[in-house]
């Protein structure tokens, strides 16, 4: 198994159907405070619907489309980011991420996408990577900006959430892009 150090004990890894009882109960710590920021088939509410969860992320994996990644700090799942979408048929792919509220602050998920990000730019040669986020969702829209995106554009009441609509935002970057940053980074890639 691979584990990427990020910072201050935090490590990204493989988040897999075997750990579905980790990652149940990291949703009873973070559900509450994700739900409004994330798709409503994400947050489950028992070990089944985590398994499930994990298992449509493995076959999607397998598939070579989407898939998920734990952030671990001292060993315990905090959050974690994903490809929602990855297609190399079209070279495009969406990052997403989630933390639970003990994890915020400390620029884990930022340096957890820059990795994925370096990974389907350099590894995979993707063009065009995509975030998108709720428009009130300013730390969501903070994450795109540090990681050199443009904000292309707002799809109005496009996110649906307990009987409201919200505007969503449309974040992206292209590999020219994200290249040309890592050039004036030094070289450091992913891990900054």
């Amino acid at each position: 198994m691979f584990s990427l150090p990020l910072r201050d004990g935090a490590r990204l890894g493989p988040l897999e159907v075997r750990h579905a009882e980790e990652f149940a109960a990291h949703l009873d710590r973070a559900r509450e405070h994700i739900r409004p920021w994330v798709g409503p088939s994400f947050v489950t509410h028992d070990l089944a619907g985590a398994r499930a969860t994990l298992r449509r992320y493995a076959e999607r994996q397998a598939a070579d489309g989407a898939r998920l990644y734990g952030i671990r700090r001292d060993g315990v799942l905090v959050g974690g980011v994903m490809f929602t979408a990855f297609d190399t048929t079209s070279g495009s792919c969406e990052v997403g991420c989630w933390l639970e509220p003990s994890a915020e602050g400390h620029g884990l998920v930022t340096r957890a996408c820059r990795a994925l990000l370096d990974w389907a730019f350099t590894s995979r040669g993707l063009h065009r990577a995509e975030w998108r986020c709720r428009a009130d969702n300013a730390r969501s829209a903070a994450v795109a900006e540090r990681l050199g995106m443009t904000l292309e554009g707002v799809l109005r009441e496009a996110w649906p959430f307990e009987g409201r609509r919200y505007d969503e935002q449309l974040w992206a970057v292209l590999a020219s892009e994200w290249h040309t940053t890592r050039e004036r980074a030094g070289g450091e890639g992913a891990l900054r």
